[in-house]
């Protein structure tokens, strides 16, 4: 039986752009097991915060930029912090998670995913709005002509809010989680952000 890794995630949550880069070395430690279809990862969204046309209450902004600068001092993340002064944030993930489902049905859900953070985290451009995430989808290379229609579907549709549900099901309620589905049997994964080995340990042993 091939076991499933999920990995639960939010392209506009802060502590998934410091986990990147050991989540990237956690999937190549991993691709023996791949390779040899003992596992398969399954990406799953998670949906921080809900379609809003509101701007941030200046408090809000205020613990949000405190956050970006305790994960740059725990774990060296780069963060572009003109953000908090040259656009409008809203609380509103949503329509990135959506850009991300519509990237997974043409194989590039991991692409759109980095090209979101990298606007956001380090350019200072404002994934909430379409503008942002139709420029994302032009730099991975799909139409956006394609894809606005495609978003507007999974809107329309409430697919996003489907995965969500899913995920809640599950018990993934914060952002990144990893969780080891075999069968039925599903096991949380303890997530260190400086050394992807103990995750590793942790899979296997669950294996």
């Amino acid at each position: 039986m091939t076991a499933t890794l999920i990995y639960c995630y939010d392209p506009m949550c802060s502590w998934c752009w410091g986990f990147r880069p050991t989540w990237t070395k956690l999937q190549k430690a991993l691709q023996p097991l791949i390779d040899q279809d003992q596992l398969t990862i399954q990406p799953m969204l998670g949906g921080l915060a809900v379609d809003s046309d509101i701007a941030m209450p200046n408090d809000m902004k205020t613990k949000l930029e405190a956050t970006w600068k305790n994960i740059q001092a725990t774990l060296g993340t780069e963060f572009n912090f003109d953000f908090w002064r040259t656009t409008t944030p809203r609380r509103s993930t949503y329509p990135a998670c959506r850009a991300c489902y519509v990237a997974r049905d043409t194989g590039l859900e991991e692409e759109m995913y980095h090209a979101i953070q990298e606007a956001y985290y380090l350019n200072a451009k404002n994934p909430s709005d379409l503008d942002t995430l139709i420029e994302c989808a032009e730099h991975i290379g799909m139409n956006p002509d394609g894809f606005q229609k495609s978003m507007q579907h999974v809107k329309n549709q409430r697919l996003l809010e489907e995965e969500i549900d899913q995920a809640r099901h599950l018990g993934l309620n914060s952002f990144p989680s990893l969780a080891l589905l075999i069968g039925d049997k599903l096991t949380l994964i303890p997530l260190d952000y400086k050394d992807h080995n103990s995750m590793l340990e942790s899979i296997k042993k669950a294996l």
